[in-house]
């Protein structure tokens, strides 16, 4: 009979089966059960969830960790810790590193980097060789090392015929294509969002439509092709419309978006401050609603941090120079609780983010906490294709991967206190509703009272 090892006690457990009051028991890496008032065994480790929810592990579909190339930055190790702080057990890293991750050899370099790290770092492979849009890279030989999604995030793969190409292999290998929607030539020289903003500062813009323009290319070829496509970082309300559209007849695609699109608009450029330049750029008002109205009527399936750091100096840089991109591992479920579930509005720098007149906060009908807690975790955990370790039920002899939320817990936002090497994130100094005390992965606890174990 296998021990209890670890009780996490007194807590409500929330996951795709509903939600009970219950204590969770763990031995070798699973749940044994789950139970109001579970004994604890003697020389058990007990996990205090008095007021907190009891949920799977959260699943991140986008962080950067930057290395190989880029540890200035971010290392595996440290993006990893960062991400358990924030609740996650597991999280894709994107290929853009340098060497780029579009070969077998590079992939286990990477999951050898993240051998005892504090959650699972899936990988996710390149579409073309060093993502230059050129050549298809060797999908088959990183397929065979479990790999489930493919991207060259950071650029779309321009080329419709590849594109097509690749949709027809990994529909025969059984992956997912990941696609970062930009037309490079509808968005060269653009750092902000083409709108309002971008005219009063005189900053050259990115139009919706370098978004939309790829987004319905794809949508094309994958009705051509049959391939699963997922789609990153949506930002627009005509991306959300196309895919809405899309799902309504049957294609078989999915979405995310981001914490910051879902709080943030381009007003906040105003400030100058590079900390709100990210690809694709925080856009107006009216994209913020469609995308929270995405979230609403399940036609988007998932928040993503697109997780990207930056070492200081870069992002101290004039404005047109800065690199794009924000850190969100550690603020993630937070900044979403916060607006989505509790519909407060935050305080940013230079002020608060825009609402269309009239509108208060949340900007409509709250979203359920369970609701939130899919979009986080069981929902990317399928799309990631690791629903038999991550995000599947609390219920014995699942895996142990799990998350213990204080909903009511109040934080300040700290650059300096976040786990990550870098501290680009827009949300310094905002209040935040809800943090992550504990976070078990494999059965062990990596994170106990919010802080690290690893």
């Amino acid at each position: 009979m296998t021990r209890v090892q670890l009780v996490v006690r007194g807590g409500t457990v929330v996951d795709a089966t509903g939600t009970r009051r219950a204590d969770v028991a763990v031995g070798e890496g699973v749940v044994l059960g789950v139970d109001p008032g579970i004994d604890v065994p003697r020389g058990a480790t007990v996990l205090d969830a008095g007021g907190c929810f009891v949920a799977p592990g959260l699943v991140d579909l986008h962080a950067h960790l930057r290395e190989p190339g880029a540890e200035e930055a971010e290392r595996v190790e440290t993006g990893a810790r960062a991400a358990a702080l924030g609740g996650y057990t597991a999280l894709v890293a994107m290929p853009n590193t340098d060497p780029p991750m579009d070969c077998a050899a590079v992939v286990r370099q990477v999951r050898e980097l993240a051998v005892g790290a504090a959650a699972e770092v899936l990988v996710a492979g390149a579409i073309t060789v060093g993502r230059r849009g050129e050549q298809l890279a060797p999908l088959a030989e990183m397929a065979e090392l479990g790999v489930r999604l493919f991207t060259d995030d950071g650029a779309g793969v321009q080329d419709a015929r590849l594109m097509r190409r690749a949709l027809e292999y990994a529909s025969a290998l059984g992956v997912t294509l990941a696609q970062h929607c930009e037309d490079a030539c509808l968005s060269a020289d653009g750092h902000m969002h083409e709108g309002e903003w971008s005219s009063r500062l005189g900053v050259p813009g990115v139009p919706a439509a370098a978004e939309e323009v790829m987004l319905a290319r794809d949508l094309g070829l994958a009705r051509q092709t049959g391939g699963r496509l997922h789609f990153l970082h949506l930002s627009t309300a005509g991306s959300v419309d196309l895919v809405r559209s899309a799902k309504a007849h049957g294609l078989p695609v999915t979405a995310e978006v981001t914490p910051h699109h879902l709080t943030l608009t381009d007003a906040a450029v105003g400030t100058w401050d590079p900390v709100f330049k990210v690809n694709p750029p925080l856009r107006s008002d009216e994209d913020l609603e469609a995308v929270r109205a995405g979230l609403a009527d399940g036609t988007i399936d998932a928040i993503a941090t697109d997780h990207a750091p930056h070492p200081q100096e870069a992002k101290e840089a004039p404005f047109d120079q800065a690199p794009p991109g924000m850190v969100g591992l550690e603020t993630a479920l937070a900044v979403a609780l916060t607006c989505l579930t509790e519909g407060e509005e935050l305080e940013v720098a230079g002020g608060r983010p825009h609402r269309p007149e009239g509108r208060q906060g949340g900007g409509g009908a709250a979203l359920p906490f369970e609701r939130l807690l899919g979009l986080l975790s069981w929902k990317p955990a399928a799309i990631a294709g690791v629903s038999n370790r991550h995000g599947g039920p609390v219920a014995p002899g699942a895996k142990a991967n799990l998350c213990v939320i204080d909903p009511t817990a109040e934080w300040v936002v700290d650059p300096a206190r976040l786990a990550s090497r870098s501290a680009n994130t827009p949300f310094a100094g905002c209040r935040l509703k809800g943090r992550v005390r504990h976070t078990v992965l494999g059965g062990e606890a990596v994170v106990v009272d919010a802080e690290a174990q690893r």
